[in-house]
Formats: structure tokens, C-alpha cells, sequence
């Protein structure tokens, strides 16, 4: 497969840290509001169809949001709690479990789109999507974008290391990073096996059908929000001047209720996400 990524380091075991995170920072991306933009992310990371095909076509079942959707968030959750909030071992332990789950995860001599979860500028991506995912979370919650950026920055390689993501890889600064995120957008897209996928996790169709008639159109409402007009557009979502008014008010309405709880409540479910991980890295249980 192509190399598509800013670096061209090798791949490498030590996970380097940055310094510990301000008190603001780290209560936006502790926020449980972060979760809103959540399913657009998982539509922009599906987006490069090599990455789309992997996670739809992926044989391991028993980690797949369409099988086993509370387990599969729980281990998302666990991912991103521990890449920005762990210690170097914890991330590195985690990316060890992560590493056994993705050596599966690759594309047959036969199949139309080439892929492999061990492809660094594939996870990179990922990890670029998820950046773009918590700058949205640090608006949701109050914290100024255009002071906390560089800091947001610097974090969010963690991201890509504790994946397979290389030292090296991440753009050198935020202009590199935006020449890199325009390039890959011009790429972004679907096709029957990633587009019918990703429109049924819109609708929340692998629920339970009472839940799903319930659900499916809110999320559907936010994902929408939180996507590029380009995506959106390419996944065929419906979208207006007044979905966007009805999607602006709901918003607003949950950050400002979420802005208000004290902090255990505001930090749900990821405080407790980042305890239970620990407890299972500790004691040697599976995370992933």
C-alpha cells in the first residue's frame, strides 16, 4: 500500500509522553460531551475507504460495534482515556492488546480495497480524525480553541502512539497538519460496502429495533451537525436550515445542562471508563 502519511519513521515500541495536561484541557477532554461528535468521527474515519473497508469487513466479530456495541464502546472509550490520560506503561500495555486484535485485521489477495490495521498512515488518519473530533469536545465545553490548540496539539500524537502509529509521524505543527488534513479530505469518500455500513451505524440500526426507532434519528440529527458539509453530502444525510436549527438548540441545551454538573457527573463515563482500565491492566484482565 501506498504511504500516504507526513513522516516515514519505522514502527517503534517506546510511547513517548508530554507534559502533564493544564487543569481546563484536561477537564474539556475528561467532559462527557466529548461523546457528542462521536459518531460523526467514526463517519470521518471511515471516510479513506481503506480504513472503511477494514472496519467493515473486519473478522474480529467479537470487538465490532454491529455485534457487541457495549463492549465496542467501552474498549473506544478505554483507547482514548488511556491514550490521553494514561501513563507511558499503561498506553503501551494497551497498545500491546491493541496490536494482537489488529494482526487480524487485513485485506485478502482478492479484495478491491487494500488494507491493513498495522498500516501507520492508515491509523494516522485515525488519529487526525480523532484530533479534529477533540477540538469540537474543547469548544463543547467552554475552553477556548485558539488558547488551548498547541497544548491540544502535543496530546493528541498520543493518539497515534498508543495505536501503530510510529514517533515521527504527526505533523511537525498545526500548518503541516492542515496541509495533510485538506490532502486526505480531497480523498474522503464512499462506496456501496462503506457507504450502506456507515448509513446503517447512522441510524443506530444494530440496536435493538425499539431503541433504534428511538435513537437512530437523534444520532442521526448530531452526526450530521458535527460532519463535513462534503461528507454529509457524500453519505446522502439529509440536512436544512431547520435540522440545523433544531440540531444548534439540542446542543446547546446539553452543554449547557452538562456545563452545570459537578465534575463526577460531568466527566461520566469516561472517569469511570479510565478506572476500570486501570483496574484490568493492573490485575491482567483483557481491555480490548
Amino acid at each position: 500500500m501506498t504511504s500516504r502519511g507526513p513522516g516515514r519513521s519505522s514502527y517503534a515500541e517506546p510511547v513517548r509522553s508530554v507534559p502533564e495536561l493544564s487543569p481546563r484541557l484536561g477537564d474539556a477532554l475528561m467532559s462527557g460531551m466529548a461523546l457528542l461528535p462521536a459518531g460523526a468521527n467514526v463517519v470521518m474515519q471511515l471516510s479513506q475507504l481503506p480504513v472503511g473497508h477494514a472496519v467493515a469487513r473486519s473478522p474480529v466479530t467479537e470487538g465490532a460495534l454491529t455485534h457487541h456495541p457495549i463492549k465496542r464502546t467501552r474498549t473506544t472509550l478505554a483507547f482514548l482515556a488511556i491514550a490521553v490520560f494514561g501513563t507511558d506503561a499503561e498506553r503501551l500495555a494497551l497498545r500491546r492488546e491493541i496490536d494482537r486484535s489488529h494482526a487480524r485485521v487485513r485485506s485478502a489477495p482478492d479484495d478491491p480495497v487494500a488494507y491493513s490495521a498495522f498500516d501507520p498512515d492508515l491509523q494516522g488518519w485515525i488519529a487526525a480524525c480523532l484530533y479534529q473530533g477533540s477540538r469540537q469536545a474543547v469548544e463543547l465545553a467552554g475552553v477556548e480553541l485558539a488558547a488551548a490548540d498547541e497544548e491540544l496539539y502535543r496530546v493528541a500524537e498520543r493518539l497515534g502512539t498508543t495505536l501503530q502509529v510510529p514517533e515521527g509521524w504527526w505533523p511537525r505543527d498545526r500548518a503541516a497538519f492542515e496541509r495533510y488534513w485538506a490532502q486526505q479530505m480531497d480523498q474522503a469518500g464512499f462506496d456501496d460496502v462503506t457507504g450502506n455500513y456507515l448509513r446503517s451505524f447512522v441510524r443506530l440500526e444494530f440496536l435493538p429495533r425499539p431503541l433504534a426507532v428511538v435513537l437512530g434519528p437523534v444520532n442521526e440529527l448530531l452526526v450530521s451537525y458535527f460532519l463535513p458539509e462534503v461528507l454529509r453530502r457524500e453519505l446522502g444525510l439529509t440536512w436544512g436550515h431547520r435540522r440545523e436549527r433544531v440540531a444548534h438548540v439540542l446542543v446547546a441545551s446539553l452543554t449547557r445542562l452538562w456545563r452545570a454538573l459537578p465534575a463526577p457527573l460531568r466527566h461520566f463515563p469516561l472517569n469511570w471508563v479510565l478506572a476500570d482500565t486501570r483496574r484490568r491492566l493492573g490485575s491482567g484482565r483483557a481491555v480490548v
